[in-house]
């Protein structure tokens, strides 16, 4: 039987994914939490929680434990945590072993007897760690929808770990108002991640992606407010699907490998520090001690470095580091059942309580950015003391963006939100918030020419022209442009009268000589 359980190094790889974390090789101590001792105080909602099984079909797999070259449709293993007003009196919530059948199916062991379930993945079979599959959560299984629209967050696991590795978080998150969506971290081409890490952070952008459009087909969701919420690995392939997506409003990262791995981020085509101009905030473990570096062989740099954050320009974005905090023990799973490195890790109830922050920052974050919260704006804003915590918990830093000068796209979203209506009045609002804002006269020409020439648009093409010729008064071309659209509108009395103003401006234009030509036959 031993030789069926996971791999203890993989295990090591896939809550850390970096040489920077615990490898292990000292004597542990076993976590004695419980969830009741988190203390989290869950908000005014029930929490809903459904669980259910898709399929991309345009990605194959292979299920690696049936031995078969058979590929069949992606499978996406949807956990799903919400808002309910139902009465739960008398229901019973899901114990902490329901959550751990999820992760036997995620890992292809859906058969396996659950008295197994400590023997075969990840933690050590300890009467402690018995004690918290037999715990109550806060969760009802198919719980009714509240109604409504709630915003929506999407979860990225670590590195090829479960959908529910931080249920407590997620719980939480749903009691407050939110609805919360989560697939395991797993390979391109089976379970297990191959050795191109910059293909599997593609994969699991796809497959956070995939979550995304699956949330719109619930109609409590209100696709407009979305954020993405990452743990480890998950924060990487978090920072690909923000920047190649709109719909994204926020991100928060749970000590995100990608302040660890840059170098990573940027063999991604999609990857663009420019491109992250939504708020931002990342969580991170303490510094690592000087003997973890020396006896693990980590590199001192990562202590301090993070390049992503200081390449960031155009959002706001938040730093925090927990002090009590090493990396595993940002997720519900590694709070309750990781061992401790006596070298670094602190008590457990230091741990308790700096993981219950941890939630409480990532509530109000999401809170402020994506509901406008004004108190939650505020907590994210104070300093942590302000905040009611001990100045030994945590260490912020707020960067605020560049001012960045208004431009013609700028002009342009303002103008198509308005239908290109009463655009004079439209830029003279804009020269009072931006006077150094200059339009050149190629880019209205541009623009109102493939307006004109859109069947549905025409009319809000000659409202561009108007106002470039406001502006340039002395574009023969302007005048000419304005006249071909008149032109294709059919209206020959005002593309005449337009053609013959370009003519006065610039008497060798051929082109308003051969169409008014035409015009007067």
């Amino acid at each position: 039987m031993a030789s069926l359980k996971v791999n203890a190094n993989l295990f090591i790889v896939r809550l850390t994914i970096l040489s920077i974390l615990m490898l292990f090789q000292v004597y542990l101590i076993t976590a004695q939490t419980s969830l009741k001792e988190i203390a989290l105080e869950n908000g005014h909602y029930n929490v809903g929680f459904r669980h259910y099984t898709t399929s991309d079909s345009t990605r194959t797999y292979s299920r690696i434990y049936d031995y078969t070259k058979a590929k069949v449709e992606r499978p996406i293993s949807v956990s799903m945590w919400y808002p309910s007003r139902q009465n739960v009196e008398g229901l019973e919530p899901l114990q902490v072993v329901d959550y751990f059948e999820i992760l036997k199916e995620e890992e292809e062991w859906e058969h396996l007897p659950n008295e197994q379930l400590l023997n075969w993945f990840y933690y050590t079979n300890t009467p402690e760690n018995q004690k918290h599959l037999e715990e109550k959560t806060t969760a009802y299984a198919s719980a009714e929808f509240g109604k409504g629209k709630f915003p929506v967050i999407i979860y990225a696991p670590s590195f090829q770990a479960s959908s529910i590795e931080n249920f407590a978080l997620c719980e939480y998150l749903a009691s407050h108002g939110f609805v919360v969506m989560s697939g395991p971290s797993k390979g391109t081409e089976t379970r297990w991640f191959g050795n191109n890490n910059a293909k599997e952070m593609e994969t699991q952008a796809r497959d956070v992606e995939f979550l995304m459009k699956e949330a719109g087909k619930f109609p409590m969701v209100d696709y407009d407010r979305m954020a993405i919420m990452g743990f480890s690995f998950g924060g990487l392939s978090n920072i690909i699907v923000q920047n190649r997506n709109d719909h994204v409003k926020a991100v928060v990262s749970l000590d995100g490998t990608e302040r660890y791995q840059y170098g990573l981020l940027n063999r991604s085509p999609f990857f663009d520090a420019g491109k992250i101009d939504v708020p931002y905030i990342h969580m991170a473990q303490k510094d690592i001690p000087e003997i973890v570096l020396k006896e693990d062989k980590i590199d001192a740099e990562l202590n301090s470095k993070f390049q992503l954050y200081d390449s960031i320009s155009n959002s706001k974005s938040y730093r925090l580091k927990f002090h009590n905090l090493t990396h595993s023990y940002f997720s519900t799973l590694g709070v309750l059942f990781a061992n401790r490195d006596p070298r670094q890790d602190k008590s457990d109830s230091e741990i308790m309580e700096s993981y219950k922050w941890v939630v409480v920052y990532a509530l109000n974050f999401v809170e402020a950015t994506l509901n406008q919260d004004k108190k939650a704006s505020e907590f994210i804003e104070n300093g942590p003391l302000a905040n009611g915590m001990a100045k030994s918990l945590v260490t912020q830093t707020i960067k605020q963006p560049k001012i960045r000068k208004f431009n013609f796209q700028d002009f342009n979203d303002l103008a198509l939100a308005k239908n290109y209506e009463n655009l004079h009045q439209l830029y003279d609002s804009i020269l009072k918030s931006h006077p150094s804002f200059k339009m050149q006269e190629g880019d209205l020409n541009m623009l109102g020419l493939q307006l004109v020439f859109n069947p549905n648009r025409s009319y809000q093409g000659i409202h561009v022209f108007k106002l470039a010729i406001t502006l340039f008064p002395n574009s023969f071309n302007l005048y000419d442009s304005l006249a071909e659209g008149y032109l294709y509108l059919g209206e020959k009395e005002k593309a005449i009268e337009s053609f013959e103003k370009s003519l006065e401006l610039n008497s060798q234009n051929q082109n308003a000589i051969s169409r008014l030509e035409q015009l007067k036959k």
